[in-house]
């Protein structure tokens, strides 16, 4: 189990769960986390140059026993209150970005939520804002 992890590893996390969650992280979705972080505020400070390590720290802690679990509360020990919303923004921006949002996808998002206590109406702010964003 990793170090605490800075809040900008935390959203890292998110994003890689996210991605992974299917078994299939394309280079696609490694270039928007990418994205993501080299123009958010959030990421205001981050070493770019430490991304690909935080991302595999965050794949082997998932091949792990109870990975996802365990990502998950290392996620929620990790990023202060503030910052929940954004992590929950992040997952849902990536699992919107291909057009569909498969069933793993929708777990995960599920758990993240009930993981950080977020309330079902700022969730679904969240996603009809990421609805709009993505819409053809």
């Amino acid at each position: 189990m990793p170090e605490t992890l800075s809040h900008h590893e935390a959203l890292i996390y998110v994003m890689v769960m996210t991605s992974a969650v299917d078994t299939a992280m394309t280079d696609n979705e490694l270039e928007r986390i990418g994205r993501l972080t080299s123009f958010l505020p959030v990421f205001d400070g981050f070493d770019h140059d430490h991304l690909m390590h935080a991302a595999r720290e965050c794949t082997a802690l998932l091949d792990g026993p109870e990975g996802l679990d365990i990502a998950l509360e290392v996620v929620r020990e990790a990023l202060p209150s503030r910052l929940y919303d954004t992590a929950y923004a992040l997952a849902v921006e990536l699992a919107a970005a291909d057009h569909s949002i498969r069933q793993e996808e929708i777990r995960l998002l599920q758990l993240l939520r009930d993981r950080l206590g977020l309330d079902k109406l700022t969730c679904a702010a969240i996603e009809r804002g990421a609805m709009a964003r993505f819409r053809k």
